[in-house]
C-alpha cells in the first residue's frame, strides 16, 4: 500500500473456523497446565537423581575411576569416612581423653553410622584427638554427619572444640551450600525478572504471563531430566541443577520478549488478535529457532568433554532450551492471544492500519535508540574502532585468570565446619588423615612400592587393606605388614584381588593441597603402569586435567555457531564478523572477570571448567542477541537498503533485545545467592558478559562495522551483491542510479557519506497512547 492510497481496515478472512480460535489455545494452556502440575513437584525430589560425587564424573578410563571402582572388591563397607577432631589450646588431660573415649563408643549407635568406630588418636602434641568414624552412603550423608555433629557436642570439656570433617563433613557442607537452590535461587531470579518485566511493559498483567510461561518450562524440563536421570541416561548434580534453572527462566523470558515485542507489533496492523498472534508468530519463529538452535548446539558440542560433568551438562541444558522455545512459540501466544490487547493494560496498543502502510511509522523518531541511530550513521568507523580496542584492553586481564584448580575446602563461601575442621586437623595430625591415597599394586611388587611411598616426603604413613585384621587395614612399614592389637597377635594377611593389592597412603598435606597434589602427581610418574593411584586427591587432579583438556571443543563450539548463522543470514561475512565479535566480547568479560576475582574479591583461584561454561553460555547467549539483531536488519535490508536497514534494526530492536540482555544478565547474577565459588564465579562472569555483548557489541560494534561495511555485510548472497543493497534492487532503496547504499525515509541519501552525515535518519511518530477498546 503507498501512501495516500485508501486504507482498508476490514481484516482479512480467516481460513480457520472460528470456533478453531478458541479451542487451540485452550487446548494448549490446558496441555501445558497439566504437564507443569506434574512437574512442579518434582522441585522437592531432585535429591533423589542427584549426586555430588566428584568420582561419578570422571572418564571411565581416570585412574581415580578405576580406583574406585575397585574400592568395594577390597572392602566390605562403601562408607565415607568422617573425622571428629576434638582440640584445645592446651594439652588434653587423660580423664578428658576417657571422656572422649566414652562418648566416641555411642557413635556406632547413631543410624547413619555403618562399621565400627576407630579407638581415640590423640596427637604428638597432646592437643588434639581424633576419631574416625564411617558414615553410611546408602543414607542421607547431610543428615548422618548432622546427628554426628550433634552428638560430638553434647558432653564437650570445657575448653575444648568439637570438628566433624573428612570426607562426609565436606559432602554435608558442599549439600548444605546447594540447600537454596529450589527455594532461595529461584525466589531472587523470579523477583527480579518480576522487577525488571514491570519496568519494561509497566503492565501488571503481561509480567505475570512471561514469568507463568517461563516456569511452565522449567516444571516440564525439570520434569524430563529427572526421569532421564532417573533412568540413567543423564548425570544430574546441583550445579547442573542451578544452570538448569537459571538458563531456563532466562531464555524463556529472552524468547518471550521477543515475541511480545512482534505481539504488540502486529495488534497495531491486525484488527483481530487471530490474525496479530499469526503475524507475531511468522516474524519470531525464525529467530527464535535460529537463537535456541544456536544454543543448543553449543551445548550439545559438551557431548565431547571428557569430564562427564561438563558431557552432563550439554543435553540437560539443551532439554531446558527446548522447552524454553516451545513455552515461548506456544503457551504464551496462547495466553496472549486470550488476553488480547489487555495484557498490555494500561497501555494497550491499538489498531493502526496506517502504520504498517506507511515505514516511516515503524521506528522511534526520539529516544536513546532513535539518538543512537543517527550517532552510528554518522561517525560508524571512529564507533567500532574504539569499542574494539576498549574490548581489547579488557582482554589482557585474561593473563591473570587463575583456571587450574582450587582445594575442595575452598569451593564453600560460606561458613564450613568441615574446612575449620581441616585446618585445625592439620595443626596437630598429618594433613591427609582420613583422605588418603590408595594405591593398587601388584602383590609380588607390595615390598618395592611400601619402600617408594614410605621414602616420600609427602607421604605420612601406609596401610593395607586386610580382611584378616578388626581395622580393616594393617600398617606397613619397611620391615613388612605389622600386627595391629595386643602381643601376640597374629600378623594380617593382606586382601588379594585378582592378584593385587590395596594400599593407603597418608600424605603429609592436607589430601586437597596444592602438595599433595605434586605428590600424587610424582609418585604416578614414578610407579607408571606397576600401580594405580586414586583417593580424593587424584580425584582432584583426574578431574582438573580433564577439565583442562575439555577447552579443546572451544573450536568446535565456534565452528558449530558459524555455520549456523551462514545459514539463518545466507552470508558468510556476516557470520564471521558476528562470532568475532562475540569471541572479542568474551575474551573482555573474562579480563575484567579476573581481575575482580583476583584484585577485589580476593579468589583463590577458578575451578578449570569455569573458561569452558563462561564460553558455552556467553558465546551461545551472546550470539543469540546478535541474531535478534541481525535477522531484523535483513528483514529491513531487503526492503529498505542495507545502510537503511541496519539502522531500522537497531531502532525497532533496541529496546527489546536491551530487556532480554537485563534479564538474562538478573537471572544469572542471582545464581551468586548459591554460596560456591564455581557457581558465583559463573554468574559473574555471564552477567556482566551478558551485559557487555547487550551494550556494548549488539548496540554499537556491530551495527557501526556493519554499517561501515555496506551491502557487502551480505557477500556472497543476492542481497550483497545488488547495487542498492536490497534483493530486488527495488525503488525502495536510493533512486535508480545512485551509489549510495542507504536511504533515510524523510531524505533521499545519494551516496553512503552523506547518509552518515545525515543528522535526521531515523523517523517515525512516537506510539501513541493506546485506546483502552480491545478489537
Amino acid at each position: 500500500m503507498t501512501r495516500g492510497s485508501t486504507l482498508t481496515t476490514t481484516p482479512p478472512k480467516s481460513r480457520v473456523p472460528r470456533w478453531l480460535h478458541a479451542l487451540i489455545p485452550a487446548v494448549l494452556i490446558l496441555v501445558w497446565l497439566t504437564a507443569a502440575a506434574i512437574g512442579g513437584p518434582y522441585f522437592g525430589r531432585v535429591d533423589e537423581v542427584s549426586s555430588n560425587d566428584q568420582t561419578t564424573y570422571l572418564p571411565a578410563s581416570a585412574d581415580a575411576t578405576e580406583v574406585q571402582a575397585l574400592l568395594p572388591e577390597f572392602s566390605d563397607s562403601d562408607a565415607i569416612p568422617a573425622i571428629v577432631l576434638y582440640s584445645a589450646e592446651r594439652d588434653l588431660t587423660e580423664a578428658e581423653l576417657a571422656d572422649i573415649a566414652a562418648e566416641s563408643e555411642r557413635f556406632a549407635d547413631l543410624a547413619g553410622v555403618s562399621g565400627d568406630v576407630s579407638p581415640v588418636i590423640a596427637s604428638d602434641d597432646a592437643r588434639a584427638a581424633q576419631v574416625f568414624v564411617p558414615i553410611s552412603s546408602d543414607g542421607t550423608v547431610s543428615d548422618s554427619v548432622a546427628e554426628l555433629r550433634d552428638a560430638a557436642n553434647q558432653t564437650l570439656p570445657d575448653g575444648v572444640t568439637v570438628y566433624v570433617t573428612g570426607p562426609a563433613g565436606f559432602t554435608s557442607d558442599l549439600v548444605a551450600a546447594f540447600g537454596g537452590i529450589d527455594g532461595l535461587l529461584l525466589l531472587v531470579a523470579l523477583v527480579a525478572v518480576f522487577v525488571i518485566l514491570l519496568l519494561v511493559y509497566r503492565s501488571p498483567l503481561l509480567p505475570l504471563i512471561v514469568l507463568g510461561t517461563s516456569m511452565f518450562a522449567l516444571c516440564v524440563a525439570l520434569l524430563s531430566v529427572w526421569w532421564l536421570a532417573k533412568a540413567g541416561i543423564v548425570l544430574l548434580s546441583g550445579q547442573t541443577q542451578g544452570i538448569l534453572f537459571i538458563l531456563v527462566i532466562g531464555a524463556a523470558t529472552d524468547y518471550s520478549l521477543l515475541y511480545v515485542s512482534r505481539y504488540r507489533e502486529a495488534l497495531r496492523t491486525h484488527q483481530t488478535r487471530w490474525h496479530a498472534t499469526w503475524a507475531a508468530l511468522k516474524g519470531a519463529f525464525e529467530p527464535i529457532l535460529a537463537s535456541g538452535g544456536t544454543v543448543i548446539a553449543g551445548l550439545l558440542c559438551l557431548l565431547l568433554s571428557d569430564l562427564n560433568s561438563n558431557k552432563a551438562l550439554g543435553p540437560v541444558a539443551s532439554i531446558g532450551i527446548v522447552f524454553s522455545m516451545i513455552a515461548a512459540l506456544t503457551l504464551l501466544p496462547s495466553l496472549l492471544l486470550w488476553a488480547g490487547r489487555a495484557a498490555f493494560w494500561p497501555r494497550r496498543p491499538k489498531f493502526e492500519p496506517e502504520h504498517a502502510s506507511d515505514p516511516e511509522q515503524q521506528i522511534p523518531t526520539k529516544g536513546v535508540w532513535a539518538w543512537l541511530s543517527r550517532l552510528i550513521a554518522r561517525r560508524p568507523r571512529v564507533i567500532w574502532i574504539s569499542t574494539t580496542l576498549v574490548l581489547l584492553v579488557a582482554c589482557l586481564g585474561v593473563l591473570q585468570l587463575k583456571a587450574d584448580g582450587v582445594p575442595s575446602s575452598d569451593l564453600i563461601l560460606a561458613e564450613s565446619e568441615a574446612r575449620d575442621g581441616q585446618t585445625a586437623l592439620g595443626e596437630h595430625f598429618p594433613g591427609g588423615s582420613g583422605s588418603p591415597a590408595y594405591v593398587v599394586v601388584a602383590e609380588d611388587a607390595l615390598d618395592d612400592v611400601v619402600t617408594a611411598l614410605l621414602g616420600s616426603d609427602g607421604i605420612d604413613s601406609v596401610s593395607v587393606l586386610s580382611a584378616d585384621s578388626p581395622s580393616g587395614s594393617a600398617p606397613v612399614t619397611d620391615a613388612g605388614i605389622q600386627a595391629f592389637g595386643p602381643p601376640g597377635t597374629p600378623t594380617p594377611q593382606p586382601t588379594v584381588v585378582d592378584g593385587e593389592v590395596m594400599l593407603q597412603a597418608t600424605l603429609t598435606d592436607a589430601a586437597d593441597s596444592s602438595a599433595a597434589e605434586q605428590t600424587v602427581r610424582d609418585l604416578r610418574a614414578e610407579f607408571g603402569d606397576q600401580a594405580l593411584i586414586g583417593g580424593v586427591t587424584a580425584t582432584a587432579i583426574d578431574s582438573n586435567d580433564a577439565s583442562i583438556h575439555d577447552r579443546n571443543i572451544i573450536p568446535i563450539i565456534l565452528g558449530v555457531i558459524l555455520v549456523i548463522l551462514m545459514l539463518l543470514l545466507r552470508s558468510v561475512l556476516a557470520p564471521v564478523l558476528l562470532v568475532l565479535t562475540v569471541v572479542l566480547s568474551f575474551g573482555a568479560a573474562m579480563g575484567v572477570s579476573a581481575v575482580v576475582f583476583n584484585q577485589v574479591l580476593g579468589f583463590p583461584g577458578a575451578d578449570p571448567a569455569v573458561p569452558l561454561y563462561g564460553f558455552v553460555f556467553l558465546v551461545a547467549l551472546g550470539i543469540d542477541y546478535n541474531i535478534f539483531l541481525m535477522t531484523r536488519v535483513r528483514e529491513e535490508s531487503l526492503k529498505h537498503g542495507t545502510r537503511t536497514g541496519i539502522l531500522r534494526g537497531l531502532a525497532i530492536t533496541g529496546g527489546v533485545i536491551t530487556s532480554a540482555g537485563l534479564v538474562l544478565a538478573a537471572t544469572f547474577a542471582a545464581l551468586g545467592v548459591i554460596p560456591i565459588l564455581f557457581l558465583a564465579q559463573l554468574a559473574f562472569i555471564v552477567a556482566f558478559g551478558v551485559l557487555l555483548d547487550t551494550i556494548v557489541v549488539r548496540s554499537l560494534l556491530v551495527p557501526a562495522l556493519s554499517y561501515d561495511i555496506g551491502r557487502y555485510i551480505w557477500w556472497p548472497s543476492k542481497l550483497g551483491r545488488a547495487a542498492d543493497g536490497t534483493a530486488s534492487g527495488s525503488a525502495r532503496g536510493p533512486a535508480s542510479g545512485s551509489t549510495g547504499d542507504f536511504q533515510p525515509v524523510r531524505e533521499v541519501v545519494t551516496s553512503p557519506q552523506s547518509a552518515r552525515n545525515s543528522e535526521t535518519l531515523m523517523v517515525n511518530h512516537e506510539t501513541k497512547r493506546e485506546s483502552p477498546s480491545d478489537s
